[in-house]
C-alpha cells in the first residue's frame, strides 16, 4: 500500500491509498484447484494446469519446472506459491499469441492466395500535401514487415535524373537512388519472404531507361525478372529474399500519356488560334517518333524489370475484372471504386482475386493520411490493401493486428472460403448470413502498467484515472459488434472481471479490438492502450495481453489480465 496526493488548487490536497496488483478472484480459485494442501503448487500440477486450462499443446514437465524456478518458485516445496503463480500470468512470457508458432501457413501458393502487408506512398513522412518526403518511413515499414512499398517516380527539374515525391503536391523530394539503396539495406530485416515495389511511373521514355539501370545495379541478383508473362504468380517461399517490380508497362503508360496530353492540348486548344493548333501538331507528330523510338529501347531494360504487370486496361469494371488462365495481372482500385465494385460485381471481384492481384488505395481526399476499412478489401479477396503507414487510428490497428499472424513476416494466407469456388461455381459473399462457427468467450480480468509508463497527471490532474475497457470484433459485418466494460473510479490498477461472448460466423477473419480509455465527465475520454488480435491465432487460457500507443508502438508495463475460451 503506498498513498498519491493530487493538488485541487493551492490550498486543497486529495489523497489516494495506491494498492498493489492483486491476483483476482478466478485465479485464486484456480491456484487453490491445483495446489495442495500447502499452498504450493508443484511441477506436476503446474503441467496440468497448462494442459487443462491453458490449452498448450507439447508442453512437458521441464517447461513446468522452468517456469517455476523463473518465477519465485520455493526451492524447497519444488512449487509456485500464489504470488509466483500471479506473476508468471502476468508476466510477458504468456502472452496471447504464441512465439513459438513463428511463420506456419502454408507459404508454397500462388501470391493471389496471400494478403499482402502493403504500403501507400511509403516515402512520405507526414501528409499528402506539404510532408517531406524521405527514405525513413520506408526504413520504418521494412523494420515493420510491411513486404509492398508503393514509390511515386517523378523528373526532376533540369529533367536528367528521379526524384520520389507525391506530384503536383508542396511535398519536398527524395531521389530514387537513395530510396532503392535504402531498400535494399533493409528489405529483410524482419521478413525474408518476397518484397514488391510498385512504381507509379510519371517519365519520359529516356528517364524510364535510367531507372532501368538503377534498378539492376542496386538490387543485382536480388531482382526476380521473369523472361516472360506469368501465367501464375510465384509462391513466398520460391521468392525468398527476392525484389519484385510492379508497374504499368512503357507502351501502356505511353498510351495513357498520349491520351492525357491530348485532354489538355484539346483544352488549351479552345482557347489557341488555328496557326499554334497546327504547330503543337506538328510538334507532337516529332514527339511521337522519338518515343516510338524510346520504347524499343526501354521495352528491352525498363519493362524487362515489370514481374507483375499493372493496369486496368479497356472498357470498365467488368472488363477489368476479366480473369485471363493465361497471364496475372495487378488491377488498382480506390477506395470509392472498391465501395461501387462489391455493390455490383462482388463475385467477379472474389474470382478475379484467386488468380490475380488487387490493389486497394486510400481515396484523394484523404490528404491528412489517413485510412480506411481494411475488411471491405480482406473480405472480398484484395491482398494489397495499400495503407499510409503514419496515419495513425482504429485503421491502422486493424492493419497492425492482422498482420501480427503468421509470425508478423507480411504475409498472411487467405482462408479457403475466398481461395475455392462452390459445386455451382459459387463463391463466397461476405454479407451472407451464415451459421455460426464457434463463440469466443472473454474475461477482462484487470490491467496493470499504467503508473510505470505514465506520469500521474498525464490522465487526471486531480486524481488518478477512471479506466475502462472497450473490446470489439472487426470481420464480416455479420460478426461486428462492440462492447465495454465498466469504469473503474481513481484507480491505477482496475479490476474489472467482466465476461463478454463473441459469436463468429468467420472466425478465420476476424480480428479481436482492445482499447482502454480514461473516462472524462466534460471532456473527451482519453486514450490509454490499444490492441488487435487475430482471433484464429488466440491461445486459449489466461493471458497477459500487451497494449500499443496511438502508433503501434508496445508499452513497456502496460497490460491486460484476460481469459480466452473458444465453444
Amino acid at each position: 500500500m503506498s498513498k498519491q496526493t493530487y493538488k485541487v488548487g493551492f490550498f486543497f490536497r486529495r489523497q489516494f491509498t495506491m494498492a498493489a496488483a492483486e491476483a483476482p478472484a478466478d485465479i485464486k480459485n484456480l491456484f487453490k484447484r491445483y495446489s495442495d494442501d500447502s499452498g504450493v503448487m508443484s511441477v506436476q500440477n503446474l503441467h496440468r494446469f497448462l494442459i487443462e486450462i491453458q490449452k498448450e499443446k507439447n508442453v512437458s514437465l521441464e517447461n513446468a519446472e522452468a517456469i517455476i524456478n523463473n518465477h519465485g518458485g520455493d526451492s524447497k516445496q519444488k512449487g509456485l506459491q500464489l504470488d509466483g503463480f500471479f506473476k508468471f500470468l502476468f508476466s510477458d512470457v504468456n502472452p496471447p499469441l504464441d512465439p513459438k508458432l513463428g511463420i506456419h501457413h502454408d507459404m508454397t501458393a500462388p501470391l493471389s492466395h496471400y494478403y499482402i502487408y502493403t504500403g501507400h506512398n511509403s516515402y512520405l513522412t507526414g501528409n499528402q500535401l506539404s510532408s517531406d518526403c524521405s527514405d525513413v518511413p520506408i526504413i520504418q515499414a521494412l523494420q515493420r514487415s510491411v513486404r509492398v512499398i508503393e514509390l511515386d517516380i517523378w523528373p526532376n527539374s533540369d529533367k536528367d535524373d528521379i526524384e520520389v515525391l507525391h506530384g503536383r503536391t508542396l511535398t519536398a523530394p527524395v531521389t530514387l537512388i537513395k530510396c532503392l539503396r535504402s531498400i535494399k539495406e533493409h528489405a529483410f530485416c524482419a521478413s525474408e519472404y518476397p518484397l514488391v515495389i510498385t512504381l507509379e511511373d510519371h517519365l519520359t521514355p529516356d528517364l524510364q531507361e535510367k531507372v532501368a539501370e538503377m534498378i539492376t545495379q542496386t538490387f543485382g541478383e536480388m531482382l526476380f525478372s521473369p523472361s516472360e508473362s506469368l501465367k501464375e504468380l510465384p509462391s513466398p517461399e520460391s521468392l525468398r529474399k527476392r525484389v519484385m517490380i510492379s508497374t504499368k508497362p512503357p507502351k501502356e503508360y505511353l498510351k495513357s500519356k498520349e491520351v492525357k496530353e491530348k485532354d489538355d492540348t484539346k483544352k488549351e486548344a479552345e482557347q489557341d488560334d488555328v496557326d499554334e493548333e497546327e504547330d503543337e501538331d506538328e510538334d507532337e507528330g516529332e514527339d511521337d517518333e522519338e518515343d516510338s523510338k524510346s520504347e524499343k529501347k526501354v521495352a528491352s531494360e525498363y519493362k524487362r524489370l515489370i514481374a507483375i504487370h499493372a493496369g486496368k486496361g479497356k472498357g470498365g469494371l467488368s472488363d477489368w475484372l476479366r480473369v485471363d488462365l493465361n497471364k496475372v495481372r495487378r488491377l488498382s482500385l480506390s477506395e470509392p471504386e472498391l465501395e461501387k465494385a462489391v455493390d455490383t460485381h462482388a463475385k467477379e471481384i472474389i474470382r478475379f482475386t484467386q488468380h490475380n492481384l488487387l490493389r486497394i488505395y486510400p481515396k484523394g481526399i484523404r490528404v491528412d493520411s489517413s485510412n480506411y476499412d481494411p475488411f471491405v478489401g480482406w473480405t472480398h479477396g484484395a491482398q494489397m490493401v495499400a495503407f499510409n503507414m503514419q496515419g495513425y487510428g482504429r485503421s491502422l490497428w486493424l492493419m497492425h493486428g492482422m498482420f501480427r499472424a503468421n509470425g508478423g513476416c507480411g504475409y498472411v494466407k487467405k482462408p479457403d472460403i475466398l481461395l475455392k469456388a462452390g459445386p455451382d461455381n459459387e463463391v463466397f459473399d461476405p454479407t451472407a448470413n451464415l451459421p455460426v462457427k464457434t463463440t469466443l468467450k472473454v474475461t477482462v480480468y484487470m490491467g496493470d502498467g499504467w503508473d510505470r509508463d505514465f506520469d500521474r497527471t498525464d490522465f487526471d490532474t486531480y486524481s488518478p484515472p477512471d479506466f475502462y475497457a472497450k473490446l470489439g470484433i472487426a470481420g464480416v459485418p455479420a460478426d461486428e459488434v462492440k462492447k465495454r466494460t465498466e469504469t473503474i473510479d481513481d484507480n491505477w490498477i482496475p479490476s474489472w472481471n467482466e465476461q463478454f461472448e463473441f459469436p463468429l460466423t468467420v472466425p478465420e477473419l476476424a480480428l479481436l479490438r482492445i482499447k482502454v480509455l480514461d473516462y472524462n465527465l466534460s471532456d473527451k475520454d482519453e486514450f490509454a492502450g490499444q490492441t488487435c488480435l487475430p482471433v484464429a491465432e488466440l491461445r486459449q487460457g489466461i493471458r497477459a495481453v500487451p497494449l500499443y500507443d496511438r502508433k503501434g508502438e508496445k508499452y513497456s508495463s502496460v497490460k491486460l489480465l484476460m481469459h480466452f475460451e473458444f465453444k
